[in-house]
């Protein structure tokens, strides 16, 4: 390559850079990964190649947070393309996240859309899960619907694997008791494995996939989906070190249609 045509190559990205464009990396192994694209300043700490598409062009991101990410600058986030957040509130019966709170008001106020999250534990009723979700998340109006976040636990005091019969009788009564109290059908978030073992795509519920390697139509072949989780090492500005990022399967007038449709009222 020329000395101008090296100029003008770099001249030509610094300018892409300058209008928001995406940026690209060089994934492990040498394979091209995008970070960036369609929310420049969104990325990923550890960039991969992906099986049958990618994220980064969507145009709807957020993040899921539990306390571990510590002091957040909300708006520094929502700045940076972050569209909605997910916090974790809850886990079985008995435990809730000593940040939840805070994170409930610091991103409301950053007028940043946002929903509660529950761990679920194989070792207690969905009844008796869903009263203590209850118990520790606001009915507020304008908040995302509930979510379960139901997925093989690796818990030493709750080592149980229940059959499908019993995971989906479970699940069941917790979606319709926070159904019943919050007016939004809740959100089911789930991983590969247990989407593969436990039959839960069976379940009538909006659906958040994880996965990390490749698109969910080749992960999760016929599953409906509203959000993925795309990444566990991503990068936000306002928030330090690794956050898991998510994308909405829709354009952004679909995104406003479906907080439309979908807002606790």
């Amino acid at each position: 390559m020329t000395r101008i045509a090296i100029i003008l190559s770099a001249i030509a990205v610094l300018l892409l850079a300058a209008c928001g464009g995406p940026r690209t990396v060089v994934a492990p192994g040498g394979s091209g990964g995008w970070v960036g694209g369609a929310v420049p300043q969104l990325g990923d700490n550890a960039p991969h190649a992906w099986v049958g598409g990618h994220p980064y062009d969507m145009p709807v991101h957020g993040i899921d947070i539990s306390r571990w990410q510590g002091v957040i600058d909300w708006n520094r986030a929502r700045t940076s393309g972050i569209s909605f957040a997910f916090l974790k509130a809850t886990e079985g019966a008995d435990h809730s996240d000593p940040e939840f709170r805070r994170y409930w008001r610091e991103a409301g106020n950053a007028r940043i859309p946002r929903g509660a999250y529950h761990y679920y534990y194989f070792c207690r009723s969905g009844a008796e899960q869903a009263a203590w979700y209850i118990r520790n998340v606001p009915r507020e109006p304008g908040s995302l619907p509930p979510v379960l976040d139901i997925e093989w636990t690796n818990s030493k005091t709750c080592p149980r694997r229940p059959g499908s019969a019993e995971i989906l009788r479970e699940a069941s009564n917790f979606i319709a008791i926070l159904e019943r109290h919050y007016g939004q059908r809740p959100i089911i978030y789930t991983t590969v494995d247990f989407y593969r073992d436990s039959g839960i795509g069976r379940l009538n519920a909006e659906f958040w996939l994880r996965s990390v390697a490749g698109h969910p139509r080749k992960v999760y072949p016929g599953q409906r989906w509203t959000f993925w989780q795309y990444t566990g090492t991503g990068s936000v500005p306002g928030i330090r070190g690794n956050v898991d990022l998510n994308a909405f399967a829709g354009s952004v007038s679909d995104w406003r249609a479906w907080l439309n449709r979908r807002l606790v009222r």
